[in-house]
């Protein structure tokens, strides 16, 4: 059933991508070659069967999409993923923090201002 709904929506594409190519931005495309004819499909009817296509196929495919996932075969089902088991797994860090050598005598502050005690 997943591999007729992939199917279906690579026509489906494929069809869109073809309506979207045949039309023109400022009107033209498929309409412009129907313009000196004025018969049952004229140059607004084809521009509107064009548009009305394109919204068809673009909703088609968004059905189809959530119908693929629907249908998505599942597999072995496991309780928990591999990303999960592999983190439970982990043994816990045995490195401690790094221990620094002691600042040399009186420079305790940052600028050593209040090092030593006044007398």
């Amino acid at each position: 059933m997943y591999q007729f709904v992939s199917v279906l929506i690579v026509l489906v594409s494929v069809l869109l991508i073809l309506i979207v190519l045949v039309q023109e931005s400022k009107g033209g495309g498929l309409a412009a070659n129907f313009s000196s004819s004025n018969q049952v499909m004229g140059v607004r009817k084809t521009t509107d069967f064009l548009g009305k296509m394109t919204w068809g196929l673009a909703g088609a495919l968004l059905v189809l999409a959530f119908v693929a996932v629907m249908v998505l075969p599942k597999g072995n089902a496991v309780n928990g993923s591999q990303i999960d088991e592999q983190l439970n797994n982990l043994a816990t860090p045995t490195q401690q923090a790094p221990v620094f050598p002691n600042s040399p005598a009186g420079q305790s502050g940052s600028d050593g201002a209040n090092s030593q005690p006044q007398q």
